[in-house]
């Protein structure tokens, strides 16, 4: 659909068209609550704990006063409503204060001053410098005579360096006092989320011009939250406003990411929850079978005769209730604070802060942090990513001439330099396409000296090594170009330019000499982009040679080229070019295919070769991850042997003879698919050799492979640890991410600009890089950094803490609340399994929420290895990646930890206090004692590093406990009146605490001195060699036990596709077989083998240890 604004004519803008007032707010004053609660009953923990509260308010049937499920629910909904509300209102100040931003607006010919929220489409907007832009404008005028302007777009697409907008052709030469006045009516389309398109048209009432139709493009528009530099002055349109500006359609909330911690989660939930009716069954109809037979023998059981006809329903009911709380209420915000924990933890750490850029570690998505100690394959961009992006001229070939051979650099070899001083007509001209074939704005200071702004680092990098060799580009005034050569300025006026696309792979300009009167086709790009379209016979053999021979290098590559155009051929051209450029459909098509007429019977000039080194401790940072079982792929847009250059410089893939690299080529479907069955008969041979195997494939046979043969290519996915993927595009970055996700695999995107967003929105977790081209990424990521040296930092440090920790933390929360369950199991069969509660309400719910939740929280400071030693051994993330910490077998552990410490306490309470002189509560209160006591013991045994703040959070909880209980028991009305003051004075009540700390824990320490003496597994060794004094005589006894373990390991090694098998190991929650994942035909990693054993014994399943 189309929209029409009309210019300085409220009139006739249609009144459909949305006001400027911004809102990001989620709810308002009267919908948050209605709105907050609709949403968190989404959920279905939530409807089931409403359920359970809900049949609570039934008195015929709740064992409890409503009041223990009530409070834990109403309290857990207000932490969850309390930071909506505080997150909404920050967004709601932040509204508030765009909305109310004072700008320029002409009312009725007159500049006024009002509120940003006031601008309605149609009206012409005034920028004063350094301005922010509050809509989307379509520039009409500025200070420069020539209608350019330079906006920073920072806070719209992250990329910081200056773009240069101009004024469309129709409004060139109008004065600014006019500006005021201007009538007429811009065609675009309807608001879209596109920030690099805008395709509309411009037509201008008389007088200022006879009706004539002029084309916009995105570089005629100033966006919202742009900011207006260098310029004095702009004014401009207002097209679109509010939130249906591009920025503003462009927010949105991302779709959440699930972790495989919570899946597993949401498993064993449902595990818990079917377990949970199969025991409301049973004891149900136990009870109903002893009220119909016992019961109506018992005199004290009174029973009614003539029962209503739901009877039948009211004990499973009340054992429902009783055991609704199997599933821990409070296990959902207890994670969700823990992760925000986590998160400050990456954004604290002060290893992670890159004293360069000035740029810390930042956690955008709070959710996910245990995910980053799972990553089983990195995929990642090359230029900003690995390199440094920053780029320089090192070496050229002009006219099969080799420049810079000898000395690596060609801005000091001396033929090159006599070249340029005796006006040698080749490289002149090879030197102009250097110089005015890009979009950089040069700057200058007031010392004289030049600076250049550049979208692409690329184009800088040549415009700089241009300038060394004495042809400098010094300024720019609208279309024409000033360039100082040997003390002489020539012009250049540009009179179109044909931009880069990816699928174009090439930019091109169309400049007239301003001496001469020569139009010119200047041309740059990558070499098949160029070579192709040579004129017929010239020779271009040297220059794919020089292609070949700087890809060797591992140096980027841009072949360059013109043409000399007739004035009649440009005229026609320029005709078919503006046609194509003003229509509203299939713009970008149409007008790809009028440039591609013109690009054609190029005179290839030379060939350009650009360097772009690694960032320090790119190679170090894979390989520490690589011996972490973690695999890599490398997509870029380079070329095919450029990127095998860079991937074998940075430990990527190894030389031969400890690796071998498989090439996938073809340009039709039979070639592509013979490749690729060679390349995967050879995977599958070599994945019982111990040798480093890798695949190359470019961006065509990529696209191939993916729509005719993705499923070979999934198989080859899943055997290969190593991929080089080059010449690709974005799109396909993506579809690459998708297929390893379809496998069951975690996988982590890091990239560094703009197109690399779409592949780090499809991983599971995705890392962005503050670079050179921007903050897109690093906007768009779930993690930010600033050098790709911090990823190991952030996934074996990190990511490892806390997967450890939030493993601990959820199996803690079922085990606490199934020990509470299964006490009042226990307790139904000697009342008549009548569903009578042991416990009474306020006992339930602050054991749910105090007595039990703070001792845990502290796990957040909870380390099982110290940070250097995680580091000198990645191998055990293994155990991470398998999921060993969380999964069925653990959590069946769990499970018959708090069976076994619920018989403990209600054996023990039972015999202890059962008897006629005590009272019901008494034996209440000591067997939440029993439980409180067990799981102060539970976790300390749990800890594994101990700090003040956990013993303070252990011990002193304790202490509450008995504090808390015996101010309630000073109350009369609260229900137990006196009965801890009673309970405490009774020696046998702390007998029984001993008896119950002594039998419950006994077993477990002796389990877990077994497992330490005698199947003690990497990280239980590398523990014990941490807590020795003499480290270097710890160390030395590791060898026997890991031969144990990979004697252990190795025959769950199977050649099937990836699955996983879980070894049930009871009460032993960090069991090193407690799961596996295999994959691929392989032999275990041996832990802790030296780094030449580790590179030459590759195997594909790197779980099976």
């Amino acid at each position: 659909m189309k929209r029409y604004v009309y210019i300085n004519d409220n009139k006739l803008s249609p009144d459909i068209f949305c006001d400027n007032c911004v809102s990001n707010r989620k709810y308002t004053i009267f919908n948050f609550l209605p709105k907050n609660l609709w949403e968190q009953f989404g959920r279905f923990m939530n409807k089931y704990f409403l359920l359970i509260a809900c049949l609570q308010l039934w008195p015929l049937i709740t064992p409890v006063n409503p009041a223990s499920t009530w409070g834990p629910l109403i309290f857990i909904f207000a932490v969850s409503a309390s930071k909506e509300a505080w997150d909404d209102y920050n967004r709601y100040l932040s509204d508030k204060k765009a909305n109310e931003k004072e700008v320029w607006v002409v009312r009725q010919g007159i500049k006024k001053h009002i509120q940003a929220q006031d601008i309605h489409v149609g009206n012409v907007v005034w920028l004063r410098e350094n301005d922010e832009v509050p809509c989307d404008l379509v520039l009409i005028g500025t200070s420069d005579p020539q209608g350019v302007c330079y906006v920073e777009t920072a806070a719209l697409d992250g990329e910081t360096d200056l773009k240069t907008r101009v004024i469309p052709s129709a409004c060139s030469g109008i004065a600014s006092d006019l500006l005021n006045k201007i009538k007429g009516v811009i065609e675009c389309p309807s608001p879209d989320r596109d920030i690099r398109r805008f395709d509309a048209n411009l037509r201008l009432f008389p007088p200022f011009i006879d009706n004539d139709l002029c084309s916009l493009t995105i570089k005629n528009t100033l966006l919202q939250s742009c900011y207006l530099r260098n310029t004095e002055w702009a004014c401009g349109v207002a097209v679109y406003t509010g939130n249906e500006t591009k920025l503003g359609m462009s927010k949105g909330v991302p779709e959440p990411k699930m972790t495989a911690v919570d899946a597993m989660i949401d498993k064993l939930t449902g595990a818990i929850f079917l377990f949970q009716l199969v025991v409301v069954l049973v004891l149900g109809t136990a009870g109903n079978v002893w009220k119909d037979t016992e019961a109506r023998k018992k005199w004290y059981v009174r029973y009614p005769r003539d029962a209503p006809w739901y009877e039948f329903v009211v004990i499973p009911l009340r054992f429902e209730l009783l055991c609704s709380i199997m599933i821990p209420i409070s296990i959902k915000v207890s994670l969700d604070l823990v992760k925000s924990l986590y998160a400050k933890f990456i954004d604290w750490d002060e290893e992670m802060y890159d004293h360069e850029t000035c740029t810390p570690a930042h956690a955008t998505n709070t959710g996910i942090s245990e995910d980053l100690g799972q990553i089983e394959y990195i995929l990642t961009d090359k230029t900003g990513t690995l390199t440094e992006n920053k780029m320089m001229f090192r070496r050229c070939c002009i006219s099969g001439v080799f420049y810079g051979n000898d000395n690596g650099d060609a801005l000091k070899d001396v033929e090159l330099l006599h070249a340029c001083t005796s006006n040698n007509t080749d490289v002149i001209r090879f030197l102009v396409v250097m110089t005015v074939c890009n979009t950089v704005i040069p700057l200058k200071s007031q010392d004289g000296s030049v600076s250049y702004k550049a979208q692409s680092q690329d184009e800088e990098a040549l415009v700089h090594a241009a300038a060394q060799l004495q042809m400098v580009f010094f300024n720019r005034m609208g279309n024409i170009l000033y360039i100082n050569f040997n003390g002489a300025v020539i012009q250049y006026e540009i009179l179109d330019i044909l931009e880069f696309t990816s699928d174009r792979k090439r930019m091109s300009v169309v400049a007239k000499d301003c001496q001469s009167g020569n139009i010119v086709l200047l041309s740059k790009g990558a070499d098949e982009a160029i070579l192709p379209y040579a004129c017929s016979g010239q020779q271009v053999r040297d220059y794919v040679e020089a292609v070949e021979c700087y890809a060797q290098l591992g140096l980027r590559t841009l072949c360059l080229a013109w043409r000399e155009l007739s004035e009649d051929e440009y005229r026609e051209w320029s005709v078919l070019f503006k046609e194509a450029n003003t229509s509203l459909v299939d713009r970008e098509w149409r007008s790809a295919e009028v440039c591609q007429r013109l690009e054609h019977s190029l005179e290839v000039l030379g060939v350009a070769a650009i360097e772009d080194r690694l960032q320090e401790g790119v190679p170090e940072t894979i390989d520490l991850l690589r011996k972490a079982g973690i695999n890599f792929w490398m997509l870029t847009g380079d070329k095919q042997n450029t990127a095998i250059q860079i991937a074998l410089s940075c430990n990527l893939i190894s030389p031969e003879p400890k690796g071998q690299l498989l090439l996938i080529n073809g340009r039709t479907e039979d070639e592509v698919a013979r490749s690729l069955e060679r390349v995967l008969l050879t995977m599958r041979i070599s994945t019982s050799e111990p040798k480093d195997v890798a695949f190359v494939i470019d961006g065509w046979a990529l696209e191939i492979a993916l729509k005719h043969r993705r499923a070979s290519f999934a198989e080859l996915a899943v055997l290969s640890r190593t991929a080089v993927c080059c010449r690709v595009t974005p799109s396909q970055k993506a579809q690459l991410v998708e297929i390893l996700k379809s496998c069951d695999y975690r996988t982590l995107a890091i990239g560094d600009g703009g197109n690399d967003v779409r592949m780090i929105q499809q991983a599971d977790v995705g890392v962005g890089i503050s670079g050179r081209e921007g903050l897109q990424a690093a906007r768009a990521a779930d993690y930010s950094i600033g050098k790709f040296r911090f990823l190991k930092r952030l996934i074996l440090v990190h990511g490892r803490y806390s997967y450890n920790r939030t493993a601990f933390l959820s199996q803690y929360s079922f085990y606490k609340s199934l020990l509470i369950c299964f006490i009042q199991i226990f307790f139904s069969f000697i009342s008549g399994v009548s569903g009578t509660s042991l416990f009474n309400s306020f006992s339930l719910m602050a054991y749910n929420v105090f007595y039990t939740s703070i001792p845990v929280m502290v796990n957040v400071l909870d380390k099982d290895l110290s940070v250097k030693t995680v580091m000198q051994h990645p191998q055990i993330l293994f155990y991470c990646q398998a999921g060993r910490l969380l999964n069925p077998s653990t959590f069946a552990g769990w499970f018959g930890r708090s069976l076994f410490h619920a018989l403990v306490v209600f054996i023990i309470s039972i015999h202890v206090y059962a008897d006629d002189k005590r009272e019901m509560e008494e034996l209440s209160m000591v067997a939440l004692s029993g439980c409180i006591w067990l799981q102060a013991f539970v976790v300390t045994m749990e800890t594994n590093s101990f700090t003040i703040y956990q013993h303070i959070a252990i011990w002193l909880n304790l202490a509450a406990f008995y504090i808390i209980n015996f101010i309630v028991s000073a109350l009369p009305l609260a229900g137990m009146y006196t009965i801890m003051f009673r309970v405490c004075r009774q020696p046998s009540y702390w007998f029984a605490m001993l008896l119950i700390v002594v039998s419950g824990m006994g077993p477990v320490l002796a389990l877990k001195y077994f497992r330490y003496t005698y199947r003690s597994s990497a990280i239980n060794v590398l523990q014990q060699a941490e807590y020795s004094r003499s480290r270097t005589s710890a160390l030395a006894n590791i060898e026997h036990p890991l031969r144990v373990v990979e004697k252990e390991v190795s025959p769950l090694s199977t050649p099937q596709s990836k699955s996983r098998a879980s070894v049930y190991e009871p009460l032993l929650h960090d069991s090193p077989s407690a799961a596996r994942r295999s994959l691929g035909s392989s032999t275990a990693f041996e832990l802790f083998q030296s780094p030449s054993r580790l590179s030459s014994s590759y195997s594909r399943n790197c779980k099976n240890n």
